[in-house]
């Protein structure tokens, strides 16, 4: 290998930027030097529209360390477009594989030298997978097993417990680049370009300074963001549930009118209230979810450009 990048967006992270620069650029050096596994590194710093100190930071690491190339973002877009920024950079030069990490440095620094060598090896793709997620809340943990479950069974294609960080190889890059949809769900993405691939396996650290830059809310809006990009089965569910409310309500008018007819016909306004509560809650969650998809569609139409890059340091 030639040329490595290794893209880190950041996000309001002025405590971990400097640290994760000098872990990752030491990591680099032993990875052109000692190991010789490729012959030149560079990192790739994408400022997600911070507003705190994060570009301050990053500016002066470029300007001090020659290993580092830096994007601000004019606005805050987002962790998968401020990735996909990242690898757009990579894209439109002459490197032969990138690999994306948070700058949290959560995800083991260490296995990025075995994804090298995977990549030298032949392997397109290799995702970067947890062992386990002792470092995450209970909460936290049951609810990502529950989402890949559910992206399985709704035909989505992930890794298990894989997130973003990966090494993809030039040809990959550009490939998942070619994609002009807005909506970007990475994780489901990249598994259908069909390259072949390979997986590490490494612990997961707890955070070292800052917070979480994904908290509830977000999980839930990234969870429907990667349901509804990669799957039409929740509209199936919904025709479904229609149809069967259809054949209960078929049952029901049988009944009413025998019932009538025997003369046993009874007010009861206890099974209305409960019926109309149901069924009224059961449609506005099909519109809801109808909704979603009709919302996805509207964005992509308009074609807007994904980001802008306010600031670039690229020497």
């Amino acid at each position: 290998m030639k040329r490595l990048a290794i893209v880190v967006p950041c996000y309001n992270e002025e405590e971990m930027v400097a640290q994760a620069v000098a872990v990752l650029s030491a990591l680099a050096a032993r990875i052109v030097g000692d190991l010789r596994l490729a012959e030149e590194a560079v990192l790739v710093l994408v400022d997600d529209g911070s507003h705190d100190r994060t570009w301050a930071q990053i500016e002066a690491i470029a300007h001090a360390n020659p290993m580092v190339r830096a994007l601000k973002l004019s606005h805050n877009v987002g962790h998968q477009n401020a990735l996909w920024a990242g690898l757009e950079w990579v894209a439109a030069r002459e490197i032969d594989a990138a690999v994306s990490i948070d700058a949290d440095l959560q995800d083991d620094t260490e296995a990025i030298v075995e994804m090298v060598h995977r990549a030298n090896a032949g392997d397109d793709i290799v995702y970067g997978v947890r062992r386990e997620r002792r470092t995450d809340t209970w909460f936290k943990r049951r609810t990502a097993l529950a989402f890949y479950a559910l992206m399985e069974r709704l035909g989505g294609e992930t890794v298990f417990n894989h997130a973003d960080f990966r090494l993809m190889s030039r040809r990959a890059v550009v490939a998942l680049v070619s994609h002009p949809e807005r909506n970007l769900f990475l994780r489901g993405m990249v598994p259908r370009l069909g390259f072949a691939s390979s997986r590490v396996l490494y612990d997961r650290r707890e955070r070292l300074a800052g917070e979480s830059k994904y908290p509830l809310g977000k999980m839930i809006n990234f969870a429907l963001e990667g349901i509804t990009s990669f799957s039409v089965r929740p509209l199936r569910i919904i025709t479904a549930v229609g149809l069967a409310f259809v054949l209960l309500s078929l049952l029901a008018i049988v009944y009413a009118l025998s019932a009538y007819a025997a003369g046993q016909a009874m007010p009861g306004w206890t099974s209305m209230l409960i019926s109309l509560w149901f069924i009224g809650g059961t449609v506005l969650t099909a519109i809801g979810i109808i909704g979603e998809y009709v919302g996805k569609i509207y964005t992509e139409v308009k074609r807007r450009p994904r980001y802008f890059v306010e600031c670039e340091i690229s020497e």
